[in-house]
């Protein structure tokens, strides 16, 4: 709890002084502490491309997050609800998160616009095409909608490949936040883990000028696919909660 109080502080107080790199930079700082607070080790694989690229990644539990901006800090496309999180959707919003409406198929539209517009910017923006959590045994359809952003603007997109392991389990049941599971649940199965490391595989970029977005959908799909060595769902049925996309 001190850790998140510190992040509130961060973003009342110094964010509107500082630079938006120095900002990515405390970002960065903050959350790969709150993984170290939790118990969480850390194993990245790969290189992230760097700035102006929209990246896409399979969907676990709201630590995803934690763990891209760990290694690279990035501004997130995620579910309007979570803007509403007591300090928690306050401290994402001032991270630069772009919130969308998923009940509303329009709002997908204005999302674009502002993804494409942050890439324009060199910003990278991190997606999740599946569209909500699962469990990390597989991967779900993915939605292409938000990929026409960097179609649209001509830049690569790079899929990373999320893995949480434990003591226990090759792929933690602890770290899944799915079904009607609880935040609060959620942070409790995460500390009490034992030996909980968040890996993540840096993907080749993929170029996107004068692709299809549904090409591209199943091309990222695929390099996931094989990185993860997961089942391929292609049914909706196993549905998390987490949604950040659409």
């Amino acid at each position: 709890m001190s850790h998140l109080l510190h992040g509130a502080l961060i973003c009342a107080f110094v964010f509107p002084f500082i630079t938006a790199e120095q900002q990515r930079q405390r970002v960065g700082w903050w959350s790969a502490s709150m993984l170290r607070r939790m118990g969480i080790a850390l194993h990245s694989e790969g290189v992230p491309r760097g700035t102006a690229t929209l990246l896409v990644a399979n969907h676990i539990s709201w630590l995803d997050i934690l763990a891209i901006n760990a290694v690279y800090p990035s501004r997130f496309v995620s579910k309007s609800d979570v803007r509403r999180w007591p300090l928690i959707g306050w401290l994402v919003a001032c991270g630069g998160t772009l919130f969308i409406e998923r009940e509303r198929k329009r709002d997908a539209l204005r999302v674009v616009h502002q993804v494409a517009a942050a890439l324009k910017e060199g910003q990278t923006i991190a997606v999740f095409p599946e569209g909500t959590t699962s469990e990390g045994h597989g991967l779900l359809p993915f939605h292409a909608n938000l990929l026409q952003a960097a179609v649209s603007t001509g830049t690569p997109i790079q899929a990373v490949a999320l893995r949480f392991s434990d003591s226990r389990d090759a792929v933690s049941r602890a770290a899944a936040y799915v079904g009607e599971t609880h935040l609060v649940r959620s942070v409790w199965s995460v500390v009490t883990a034992s030996q909980m490391c968040a890996q993540l595989k840096w993907l080749p970029p993929v170029p996107s000028e004068g692709v299809d977005r549904r090409e591209l959908s199943e091309t990222l799909r695929n390099q996931l696919l094989l990185a993860l060595n997961v089942k391929d769902w292609r049914s909706a049925d196993s549905r998390g909660k987490y949604g950040s996309d659409v």
